[in-house]
């Protein structure tokens, strides 16, 4: 009798083994194929779930949606402002080697934005969803009227620490990561952005 395999969590893993393969090796290294031989198993393996590389990338990010919606649940548990704006900068930060990999392998995909719908479609409809974490974590920190922008410089810091830490992991180092975190965070504390008062 055939061992019963969760399409869900073959699913799952054949997306995190193809964001690890852009990690390492790039979009041109993500063939279906590929993945497969990484995977330990034929074409069939993958195509069974993902019968080509869009509806893949359409797959990723899919599964990242999954992700990003149970840490906004997570990020919901948290009352006060300054430790839940910690935690939605936290997620961000490239801080093990998963999440390494992770951002190694989107940043692997905005390359050819121009030249594939798919990863258009990919990075389009992922910067709201990363938006929406940060706007989730910097409800109540600050007045409304620094809402946006406050919400577009979390944004830029973000994306450029990642951007940072894949560029130079040995500069970047985890403690590192968070002593800036740490700062950047006493620095939305100070005056020019005014929280709003418990």
């Amino acid at each position: 009798m055939p061992k019963y395999v969760d399409p869900e969590l073959r699913a799952k893993e054949i997306t995190d083994a193809a964001v690890r393969v852009l990690g390492e090796g790039g979009f041109a290294k993500l063939t279906l194929r590929n993945l497969a031989k990484r995977l330990g198993g034929s074409i069939t393996l993958v195509t069974h779930y993902f019968p080509n590389r869009d509806v893949l990338i359409t797959g990723i990010l899919e599964h990242f949606f999954a992700e990003s919606d149970q840490f906004a649940e997570e990020l919901a548990a948290i009352a006060d402002p300054a430790e839940r704006l910690h935690a939605a900068l936290l997620w961000f930060l490239p801080v093990d080697e998963e999440t390494l990999v992770r951002e190694r392998g989107r940043i692997a995909l905005v390359a050819h934005r121009d030249a594939d719908a798919a990863v258009d479609d990919f990075i389009t409809r992922l910067e709201p969803a990363m938006r929406a974490i940060l706007a989730q974590g910097i409800a109540g920190f600050v007045e409304e009227d620094e809402f946006e922008v406050t919400l577009d410089l979390l944004r830029s810091w973000t994306t450029g620490m990642a951007l940072s830490a894949v560029e130079h992991p040995e500069i970047w180092t985890v403690e590192r990561q968070l002593r800036a975190l740490d700062r950047f965070l006493a620095l939305l504390s100070m005056p020019a952005v005014h929280r709003v008062n418990a």
